[in-house]
């Protein structure tokens, strides 16, 4: 596998996360529960991020988003915003997650479980995303 596992203190953090819809979201979720200072950048959002504690920014995104930030996720629904996404972070030096290209990834997301204090993380390397899942669901069963 060419990722090195590591779980990061995010706690205050700045993170950016471009795009507002469902995966969007759910990434969204994981960032206010490791305690980040998040900013949201989209035209337009889940009703649920205005009850989540973010920052939002309606509008598209600016390569400016990303001074400041420690890590940026690009969630849109469109591949060339996304690329252009991964590209400015690069330029910057900030870690990128693409949710549409594992590829163009600087880290991945792995699936996880937390129960007891103890939190389980299982990646594929970003080839099977259903079989990480399935495994979080038998880990979650197990603890």
């Amino acid at each position: 596998m060419r990722h090195y596992p590591i779980f990061l203190d995010l706690k205050d953090r700045p993170v950016l996360v471009v795009g507002a819809g469902k995966v969007a979201l759910r990434k969204t979720r994981g960032l206010v529960e490791a305690g980040a200072r998040i900013t949201v950048v989209a035209p337009e959002w889940e009703a649920e991020f205005e009850t989540l504690p973010v920052r939002l920014a309606p509008r598209r995104f600016r390569a400016s988003d990303l001074a400041g930030a420690m890590l940026v996720f690009a969630a849109t629904d469109d591949r060339l915003t996304n690329h252009r996404i991964a590209i400015a972070a690069k330029g910057k030096g900030v870690f990128a997650n693409i949710a549409d290209s594992a590829a163009e990834c600087d880290f991945l997301v792995p699936a996880r479980v937390e129960r007891a204090g103890v939190q389980v993380a299982v990646s594929t390397g970003g080839e099977n995303p259903r079989l990480s899942a399935e495994l979080r669901k038998k880990l979650d069963e197990i603890l």
